[in-house]
C-alpha cells in the first residue's frame, strides 16, 4: 500500500470508513444514487475541471432493441476528424454519460477527436447481451452515418475502461466477425476480460483496492444470464478461440488492480495471435485512476500516453 500515492491512498481510506452500505449489498437502483453521491462528495479531492469544447450533443440513435442515447463531443468545427467510440466502465450496472463526461470531453480536446459516448443498457433490467448489442449498433451508426457526426468513419477507435474496456474489445471481436465496421484501433483501460475470477490478482488485491471481489461477483451476478454465459467470449474475451486479425491495441493495467492478471493476459494471448499490441502497466494505481487524473501523475499520464498513441496511429 505504501506504493500507492498518498492522495490514492487518503481516497482509498475514505471509501473504507465512510457510514453507510457496500455497494455490493445494494439493490443495483440504490448502487447507482450511492455511486452518483460518492463521486460528488469525493469531486474536492479529485479537483478535475471541466473541459470547454466546441460543441457537445446529446442524441437518441435507433439500435435493434431501443433507441440508445450517445453523446456527441466536437472539439472543434473542423469535419473529418478522427473518431473515438467511448464505453463507460461500471461493472455493467452502474454508471452513464454523465459520471465520464469530463473524461470523454478531456480525450476530445487532447486528440483533436470527435468522441461519441455510448449510453448503453445496464443490467440486471438488461443483462447480456444487451450492452454489446447496444455498444457494436452505435459502432455500426457511427460508421454509417458521418453526415451527422462530422468525423471520419475510417479513423475509428473503439475506447473503454473495465466494463467499457470489455465492451470495446467485444465491439471488435463482432466487427471481426461481422465484417464490419472497420475499426482503427482500440484502446483498452484495465479490461475486465474473463469473468470467471480466477486469476491471481482478484485474491490478492481482494479487499482495500477501490474495486473488490464481492464487487465484481456482484456486477456479474447482475450482468449475465446463466453460470455458463461467463464462457462466452462476448463477456470473457480471453476465452475467444481466434483473436488474430483484430486491430491494433494499446493496452493500460493498473499495478494494485485485481484486474491486472487478466489484462496481461489478454495483451499476451492477442499478441500470440499476431496482432500489434502495446501493454503499459501502471505503478502504484488502482482500478479507476483513469477517472481520477489529478490524484497522481500517473493518473494524469495515462492521457499523454494515450493521445501519443493515437497521435501516430492517425499519420
Amino acid at each position: 500500500m505504501s506504493n500507492i500515492p498518498y492522495k490514492l491512498r487518503l481516497l482509498l481510506g475514505y471509501l473504507k470508513y465512510r457510514p453507510g452500505t457496500n455497494i455490493h449489498e445494494m439493490t443495483p437502483d440504490a448502487a447507482r444514487k450511492s455511486a452518483n453521491r460518492i463521486s460528488k462528495q469525493v469531486d474536492w479531492l479529485i479537483d478535475y475541471p471541466s473541459v470547454q469544447l466546441h460543441r457537445v450533443e446529446n442524441l437518441n440513435i435507433t439500435g435493434r432493441s431501443c433507441q440508445i442515447p450517445i453523446r456527441i463531443y466536437r472539439p472543434t468545427a473542423q469535419e473529418q476528424l478522427p473518431l473515438i467510440l467511448f464505453f463507460h466502465g461500471g461493472g455493467f450496472v452502474i454508471n452513464d454519460l454523465d459520471s465520464h463526461d469530463k473524461v470523454c470531453r478531456r480525450i476530445a480536446r487532447d486528440n483533436q477527436s470527435v468522441v461519441i459516448a455510448v449510453d448503453y443498457r445496464l443490467a440486471p433490467e438488461f443483462p447480456f447481451p444487451a450492452a454489446t448489442h447496444d455498444c457494436y449498433d452505435a459502432t455500426l451508426w457511427a460508421s454509417e452515418h458521418p453526415e451527422i457526426h462530422k468525423a471520419d468513419p475510417n479513423q475509428i477507435t473503439v475506447m473503454g475502461d473495465s466494463a467499457g474496456g470489455n465492451l470495446a474489445t467485444v465491439v471488435a471481436l463482432m466487427s471481426k466477425a461481422l465484417n464490419g465496421p472497420q475499426i482503427h484501433q482500440q484502446i483498452l483501460i484495465y479490461p475486465c476480460t474473463d469473468g470467471t475470477l480466477s486469476h491471481p490478482s482478484i485474491e490478492q488485491f481482494a479487499e482495500g483496492y477501490f474495486l473488490t471481489k464481492k464487487l465484481m461477483q456482484w456486477f456479474l451476478n447482475h450482468y449475465i444470464p446463466s453460470p455458463q454465459a461467463v464462457y462466452d467470449p462476448y463477456v470473457s474475451p480471453l476465452f475467444a478461440e481466434d483473436l488474430s486479425d483484430l486491430p491494433p491495441t494499446w493496452l493500460a493495467t493498473a499495478a494494485f488492480d485485481p484486474l491486472r492478471d487478466e489484462g496481461r493476459a489478454y495483451a499476451k494471448k492477442l499478441t500470440i495471435a499476431g496482432n500489434k499490441v502495446i501493454h503499459k502497466e501502471y505503478p502504484g494505481m488502482i482500478h479507476g485512476f483513469f477517472a481520477l487524473p489529478r490524484l497522481s501523475r500517473s493518473g494524469l499520464s495515462i492521457f499523454d500516453d494515450i493521445k501519443s498513441v493515437l497521435k501516430q496511429s492517425h499519420i
